[in-house]
Parts: C-alpha cells; sequence; structure tokens
C-alpha cells in the first residue's frame, strides 16, 4: 500500500479545520425532541397528494421522490413492519446509511425531529412525524433463511428477496441494496447484549412522515421483522402517500436540531448548488 506524506502546512490546515467543528460541535446545544406525533393522523391535503399506493402484506414497491417532496407511511390496516432504501436519484452510487445515521446522531432512536443520512454524509429524509418512535436501524430485513426457521412449512415472502426485486426493476443489482430502516419495530440492544423486540408493538393506525431532502429512488418492503413476535405470518396492508411537503422554515426542527444535521446539510447545500 502506498503512503502519502502531507506536508506541515497541509497537516496543520487539517488539523485546524478538524479543530474548528469540534468548537462548533461543543457550543452546539441539541434542541429537545417533542414526542411522538398525535394520532389519528391529520388528512393531508388533497391538492398536495401526488400518489397513493397500497402495500399488501408481503409484498413491495418503489418510487421516486424528488426533493420537497414527502412520504407517509401509515399502518391503516394494523401491525406490520416497512423496510426502507434509498438512493441517490442522480447517482446510485450515494445510498441511505443506517449506521452513520446512528453515529453521527449518537444514537439508534429514530424519530420526528432527526435525520437520516447517506453514505455520503449527506441528509436523504427528515423525520417530520412519527406516532410510533419504534423503529430499527441495526438488523436488517427478514431472508428465506429467517422466515423458513420462523414460519417452518409456510410459504412466505422476505425483505431481502423483494429488495432484490425494487433494485432490478430500478436499473440496480444485489450488491447496490443498502442497509434497510425498519419502520415500526421497537429494535433495541438488550441489556445483557444481542438484540431484542423490546416494548409493546406499534398501534393500528401509527404512521411515519420523512420529508425528501435530494432526488430519491425508494424502494419498500413489507414484511414482518425477523424479531417479530407474532408466530404467525400475517402482515398488514400499508397505505404510502406521496405529497408535496411545506416548504421548511429557518428554524425547522430536523435541519437545526443537532450540529451534525446542520453540518449534513450544509453538504447537501454543495451538492445543490
Amino acid at each position: 500500500m502506498m503512503h502519502v506524506r502531507r506536508s506541515p502546512e497541509e497537516i496543520a490546515t487539517n488539523r485546524a479545520r478538524y479543530e474548528e467543528h469540534q468548537k462548533k460541535g461543543l457550543e452546539f446545544a441539541p434542541k429537545a425532541l417533542p414526542g411522538p406525533s398525535p394520532l389519528p393522523a391529520q388528512a393531508i391535503e388533497a391538492t398536495a397528494v401526488i400518489h397513493q399506493e397500497i402495500i399488501p402484506g408481503g409484498w413491495y414497491w418503489s418510487t421516486r421522490l424528488s426533493r420537497g417532496e414527502a412520504i407517509r407511511v401509515d399502518q391503516a390496516e394494523g401491525n406490520s413492519t416497512v423496510a426502507l432504501v434509498a438512493w441517490n436519484a442522480d447517482d446510485t452510487s450515494e445510498r441511505i446509511n443506517l449506521v452513520d445515521t446512528a453515529k453521527v446522531q449518537w444514537t439508534t432512536a429514530i424519530g420526528k425531529g432527526r435525520v437520516i443520512f447517506s453514505d455520503m454524509g449527506r441528509v436523504m429524509f427528515s423525520m417530520i412525524e412519527d406516532s410510533s418512535g419504534a423503529h430499527d436501524c441495526l438488523m436488517g430485513g427478514s431472508t428465506a433463511a429467517s422466515n423458513a426457521a420462523k414460519y417452518p412449512g409456510e410459504k412466505t415472502r422476505n425483505t431481502r428477496d423483494n429488495l432484490i426485486l425494487v433494485a432490478v426493476k430500478l436499473g440496480l443489482e444485489r450488491r447496490d441494496i443498502p442497509g434497510t430502516l425498519n419502520l415500526f419495530a421497537p429494535v433495541r440492544l438488550a441489556a445483557a447484549g444481542g438484540f431484542g423486540w423490546q416494548g409493546k408493538r406499534s398501534n393500528s393506525g401509527d404512521y411515519v412522515e420523512l420529508r425528501a431532502e435530494m432526488d430519491m429512488l425508494v424502494g419498500f418492503s413489507n414484511c414482518p421483522h425477523p424479531l417479530d413476535p407474532d408466530p404467525s405470518y400475517q402482515p398488514k396492508a400499508v397505505v404510502i402517500t406521496r405529497y408535496k411537503a411545506a416548504v421548511p422554515t429557518a428554524d425547522d426542527l430536523c435541519s437545526t436540531a443537532t450540529a451534525e444535521a446542520v453540518r449534513g446539510f450544509e453538504n447537501n447545500a454543495l451538492m445543490q448548488a
């Protein structure tokens, strides 16, 4: 491996830049995040709705989402976990990154006021509404093997195979599939180690609204989470509404809540300039 020798001037410049970012981070007082969004969800203005799709239990769907639009994912018919993946529509090598999302924001708790990062340090989504507060950014989705072990003898669909179909239809490959954000899945690290399904399941009618901060290709899979305690394979249909979101204000919670979010949006601005 070839090592690049950096000049003392370049090292000093990089250190000064790091120390400036560190200073800003230490001086930034994160905003308190609100509680869950109220139930039932407020109706979306009919003139703002672009498209509505019902994803049956076990199935998948994908859509193009433009910057400034939003999606509402609604458990209208009962409990279901929805796995979500996303790519930058203009450069699909940039994709959703849940590890960075947790690491950069210092938490695995994704809820209203948080943002979802790409692997390029840019913000893909702002979570502008969330009645659940129970989402998993750690485990990934179900596979044929995990379903066979959990539902022996049953013919079932799984998240991994669904997302392969999504990728192929978008002109992508298996290797392009990123980690999934599992909506409505209360997974946390257990005190003794390992992952656990903690707390009650989501309410029927829980919903999440995600505002797009760049043009994206977004895929969804509606299959039970591997840790879902229900022994039966019975995912319910979910409703996804794509709509024109309100223009964020200068004090928008998602874009100003943390120093990390501020930097992420600064990176977006450089891309969009």
